[in-house]
């Protein structure tokens, strides 16, 4: 299934799932997540897979702060709906979330090491 996303969608997600209801304070990260999650070159996705697709959210969502506060919480909730909705089972650990919001954030996994990382989530 190739699930694609709008910015409604990652509103209702933050509205469902984040504590203090934040404010957007820049729109264009929630665009460009939306848009990088469903990119295709002449016609072939780009991010041909669920956890895929889910990274490509999970890494914009941090790396471009899109919410007032809890953008790491908001991109870890995006991702796990976005394979939630692609009809997978998540299955990880709040020390796992953690482990690589931080280490998405600190540059030190690139977005393939995110996709494996996010697959086993959903084994």
């Amino acid at each position: 299934m190739f699930l694609q996303i709008d910015v409604p969608w990652l509103l209702r997600i933050a509205h469902a799932e984040l504590p203090g209801d934040p404010e957007v304070v820049d729109w264009g990260p929630l665009e460009a997540a939306r848009s990088r999650h469903c990119y295709q070159v002449m016609d072939t996705p780009v991010y041909d897979q669920p956890h895929h697709r889910a990274a490509a959210l999970l890494q914009t969502l941090i790396r471009l702060p899109a919410l007032e506060h809890s953008n790491e919480i908001f991109a870890a909730a995006v991702a796990a709906a976005y394979l939630h909705a692609s009809g997978l089972r998540v299955s990880v650990s709040t020390k796992e979330v953690g482990d690589l919001l931080e280490q998405v954030a600190a540059g030190q996994l690139d977005f393939r090491q995110t996709a494996a990382v996010m697959l086993e989530w959903t084994l």
